[in-house]
């Protein structure tokens, strides 16, 4: 239940970010070398932008930054997904999802549409 729990903590910052605040952009940055990190942002709905080729020296190297966001403009449709994925009703009595996330986004709409 943890990943639901990280999960979860994300959706609440990006909802008050963009619907209490009135942010314009959310963003997710990391590591060129971190795939899994890209993964997550992909499958979370964020929107690759660019390398920032070396942008800092970490550990003795250059390190090159990718960047992600999701706009103002994507937010109601990402915020959506995110939302019936984190449903109660998505989830079994022993916490296993029913539909996974992409499999959310991929119809664009609730089980069962």
């Amino acid at each position: 239940m943890w990943i639901f729990s990280r999960l979860h903590a994300l959706f609440l910052l990006m909802s008050y970010a963009f619907d209490e605040l009135g942010y314009r952009r959310y963003e997710w940055k990391c590591d060129t070398l971190n795939a899994p990190s890209h993964g997550a942002a992909l499958r979370l709905g964020f929107a690759f932008e660019g390398v920032f080729r070396q942008a800092v020296v970490y550990k003795g190297r250059n390190r090159d930054t990718a960047w992600y966001s999701v706009v103002d403009a994507e937010w109601p449709q990402v915020g959506k997904a995110l939302r019936e994925w984190l449903s109660p009703d998505n989830f079994d009595a022993d916490g296993r999802q029913r539909r996974s996330l992409a499999a959310v986004r991929a119809s664009g709409g609730p089980a069962g549409s």
